[in-house]
C-alpha cells in the first residue's frame, strides 16, 4: 500500500522538486565596456559635428546620390541578407511559439463487415474516433525561454549584419564613382600632355631638319611622347572597370545596356570638415560591433539551453473527445530525464562556454578593429591631404620651370634638351597631383565607411525574389 502511495506521489514529487529548482534562470549577459574615446585623434580636417546618415550627400553631387540610393535599392548582396534575415526571424516565431500549448486535432473512422465472422450478426458496425488533445512543454528549468533568447540575438545580430551590407554597398558605390571620376579626369590629363608632346616633337624635327639639334634631342622628345602616351590606356580600363563596379552593384550585368551613363570628370571633394561623431554615436554606428554584442547574447543564452538538460523535461498532455463512440478525456504529465547519466549535458555545457567565450573574445577584438580602422583612416587623409597640397605646389613649380626654360630656349641661352627635361617634370608633377586627388578622395570614402555611416535609413523595403537585373 505504501508502495503504491509513494508512486503516485512521484510525480508530484518531482513537480515540486522542479518548482524548487526554477531558479536556473538563463544566464544573464555581461557584455563589456570597451574603452571607446570621447572624441577622435582630431585634426584641421575633422569636427565632432554628427556624422548624418547619407555621408555621401556631403559630396554635393546629385549623380552620386542617385547612384547610391539605385545600388541600395537593388544590389544582389543585400536582397541575400534580407532573405537571411527573414529566415532567423521565422526561427524567432519558431523558438517563441515552441513556449505555448501544441493542440492537436485527431479523427478517424472504420466501417465493421462481419460476414467473414460466423459468429457475429450480419450487421455492419462503425467505428469513430474524434479527440483534441494538447500538449505544453511547462519549461521549469529555461530551456525554451533560453532558445527564445538565443533565437532573438541572433535575429538582431543578423539584422546588424544586413547593416553592415549596407554600409558596405554605400561605400563601395561611392568608392567605384569616385575612381571613374578620376579615371577619367587622369585619362584627359595624360591626353593633353600627349597633345602637348606631340606638338614638341614636331617643332623638333623641324628644328632637326634646319639643323638647330641633333638627333638625340628628336629622340628624347619622341621617348618622353610614347611614355605618356603608354599611360592613356590603364586610365580608360580604370574608367571601364569603374563602370562594371557600379552596374554589378546595382544587381546589373556589367556590360548591361540598362546601365545609365555615368559621366563624371571632377573628382568629388568636400566642401567642408569632416564630421566623425563621438565615440559613443560610433560605436552604436558600427553594424559589426552591434552584431558582435548580439552574437555574444547568442552564446550566452545557449548555455542556458544546455544547463536545462541536467534537470527533467516535463510535458502536460491531455485530451478530450469521443473515443469509440464514448466521451473521455484523460490528462497526465510525461517526465523524461537523462539522470543518472549527464556526462553528455555536461559536455554540452563545456562547448556552449566555450562558445561564450569565443564570442567574448570576438567582441574585443571588433572593437578593437574598429578603433584602429578610425585612427589608421584619420592618420592617412591627414597625410594625403598634407601630400596634396605640396603636389599642387611642386604642379605650379614644374609649369614655371616649363615657361621659363622654353624662353631661354628661344634665344638659345640653353640646350633644347633643358626643355625635354621641363616638359618630363611638369607631366609627372601633374599627373602625381591628379593621382593624390584621387587618393584623397578615396580616405575619405575609407574612413567614412570605418565611421558605420550609411546604413539607416532604407529608402524602400528589399525583395530577396528579384531577379538580378
Amino acid at each position: 500500500m505504501k508502495s503504491t502511495i509513494c508512486r503516485g506521489l512521484l510525480p508530484i514529487m518531482v513537480l515540486t522538486l522542479g518548482g524548487c529548482l526554477s531558479t536556473n534562470a538563463p544566464p544573464s549577459v555581461a557584455v563589456p565596456s570597451p574603452a571607446i574615446p570621447a572624441a577622435f585623434t582630431q585634426g584641421s580636417l575633422t569636427t565632432d559635428r554628427t556624422l548624418p546618415d547619407r555621408w555621401w550627400q556631403l559630396f554635393e553631387d546629385e549623380r552620386l546620390d542617385a547612384l547610391v540610393e539605385s545600388s541600395l535599392r537593388a544590389n544582389a548582396d543585400l536582397r541575400v541578407a534580407f532573405a537571411n534575415l527573414q529566415g532567423v526571424r521565422a526561427a524567432l516565431r519558431q523558438a517563441n511559439a515552441a513556449r505555448l500549448p501544441q493542440p492537436i486535432l485527431e479523427s478517424s473512422g472504420a466501417i465493421d463487415n462481419p460476414s467473414g465472422q460466423p459468429s457475429a450478426a450480419n450487421v455492419s458496425a462503425s467505428d469513430y474516433d474524434v479527440a483534441a488533445t494538447i500538449s505544453w512543454d511547462i519549461d521549469l528549468f529555461g530551456r525554451l525561454r533560453s532558445a527564445a533568447l538565443a533565437a532573438h540575438a541572433d535575429a538582431q545580430g543578423q539584422a546588424a549584419a544586413l547593416d553592415g551590407v549596407r554600409v558596405a554597398v554605400a561605400a563601395d558605390t561611392v568608392l567605384a564613382y569616385v575612381d571613374l571620376c578620376g579615371a577619367t579626369r587622369n585619362g584627359a590629363i595624360a591626353r593633353s600632355i600627349v597633345a602637348v608632346q606631340e606638338r614638341n616633337l614636331r617643332a623638333m624635327r623641324e628644328q632637326y631638319a634646319a639643323g638647330e639639334v641633333s638627333p638625340l634631342e628628336v629622340a628624347q622628345a619622341a621617348s618622353l611622347l610614347e611614355t605618356s602616351r603608354a599611360q592613356v590606356p590603364l586610365f580608360d580600363a580604370g574608367r571601364a572597370n569603374a563602370l562594371y563596379r557600379l552596374a554589378t552593384l546595382q544587381g546589373l550585368a556589367p556590360t548591361d545596356t540598362r546601365m545609365p551613363m555615368v559621366n563624371c570628370v571632377a573628382i568629388p571633394h568636400l566642401t567642408a570638415d569632416l564630421p566623425t561623431g563621438d565615440g559613443a554615436a560610433f560605436l552604436a554606428r558600427r553594424p559589426d560591433l552591434r552584431e558582435a554584442e548580439r552574437k555574444l547574447e547568442s552564446a550566452t543564452a545557449k548555455i542556458g539551453i544546455a544547463r536545462a538538460d541536467l534537470y527533467p523535461r516535463v510535458n502536460l498532455g491531455g485530451a478530450l473527445g469521443l473515443l469509440a463512440g464514448a466521451f473521455s478525456a484523460t490528462a497526465s504529465p510525461l517526465i523524461s530525464w537523462s539522470f543518472p547519466n549527464q556526462a553528455p549535458v555536461r559536455a554540452k555545457i563545456a562547448q556552449a562556454e566555450a562558445g561564450q567565450q569565443a564570442a567574448l573574445a570576438g567582441f574585443d577584438s571588433a572593437v578593437l578593429r574598429a578603433l584602429r580602422e578610425v585612427e589608421s583612416g584619420l592618420a592617412s587623409l591627414r597625410g594625403e591631404y598634407v601630400r596634396n597640397v605640396a603636389l599642387e605646389r611642386a604642379k605650379e613649380e614644374a609649369g614655371h620651370y616649363v615657361r621659363r626654360t622654353n624662353a631661354r630656349v628661344r634665344i638659345g641661352d640653353v640646350s633644347p634638351l633643358l626643355a625635354i627635361d621641363a616638359e618630363r617634370t611638369r607631366t609627372a608633377a601633374e599627373l602625381q597631383k591628379a593621382q593624390s586627388d584621387l587618393s584623397l578622395a578615396q580616405s575619405y570614402v575609407t574612413l567614412f565607411r570605418a565611421l558605420g555611416g550609411g546604413w539607416q535609413p532604407m529608402s524602400q523595403p528589399l525583395d530577396p525574389t528579384k531577379p538580378i537585373g
